[in-house]
């Protein structure tokens, strides 16, 4: 019997283009519960372990009210007043600056980073995820990887792949999870796919097959590994 399914030839580079489209929104459309759920752990693990880490509890208390009162403005999306404050409240910066050897200081500096990546400040965007802190433990590692990630985004808007692909590396090195390290794991696969790295490309797309199976970047893996299997 005649196989009459259509073949359907798609252009790898607009294949690549629309899955970043698709996956380049999952973690800010998120970030309003994101940042609660952060702020909150921040807030309770400030209080906790201030004397541990030698942090001031009176500051800490005041930098995780700060950032708490700033989050409306970000998960609003109105990222120049986050950043710079209202008048009334401090912005992300006002508690970097001031509390920023405070673990609630620390994290603002991670949300400044973000405010100006989706401003399109994409040097002051590096700039402060670089000043972001790695924060052990397990909630905090996936903080870390996200910060990693999204310097990666700037990096790549500002021309510089490699790095870019540095820092989604990192990311998936951070934190094992099934959401931010197939992810970014993804991310580091199209940047290498888009180059021509075919070969690294796949081990990326595997890895999502074969570590993350029930992972939401699963779920067309095969359709991308079958695009560079072909280039090999």
């Amino acid at each position: 019997m005649a196989d009459n399914r259509k073949q359907v030839k798609e252009d790898p580079e607009e294949v690549i283009e629309t899955a970043i489209n698709k996956t380049e929104l999952f973690i800010f459309k998120n970030g309003r519960t994101l940042l609660t759920i952060l702020i909150v752990i921040v807030a309770i693990a400030g209080g906790i372990t201030a004397y541990k880490y030698l942090y001031s509890v009176p500051q800490q208390k005041k930098a995780a009210t700060a950032i708490f009162e700033v989050q409306n403005a970000f998960a609003d999306e109105e990222f120049s007043i986050a950043l710079n404050g209202d008048g009334n409240n401090s912005g992300f910066l006002q508690v970097a600056e001031k509390y920023g050897s405070t673990k609630s200081g620390n994290l603002a500096k991670h949300y400044a980073g973000q405010c100006y990546l989706r401003l399109g400040d994409y040097e002051n965007a590096v700039k402060y995820f670089e000043k972001y802190k790695n924060v052990k433990g397990l909630s905090s590692e996936v903080v870390n990887a996200v910060n990693a990630g999204l310097a990666g985004d700037a990096y790549v808007q500002m021309g510089n792949p490699a790095k870019g692909l540095d820092c989604y590396k990192k990311a998936v090195e951070l934190s094992a999870n099934e959401i931010t390290a197939p992810y970014y794991a993804k991310k580091a696969g199209l940047l290498l796919q888009n180059t021509g790295d075919y070969k690294k490309a796949l081990e990326y797309y595997s890895d999502i097959k074969n570590k993350y199976p029930n992972s939401m970047e699963a779920r067309d893996i095969d359709k991308f590994i079958g695009q560079v299997e072909q280039k090999l």
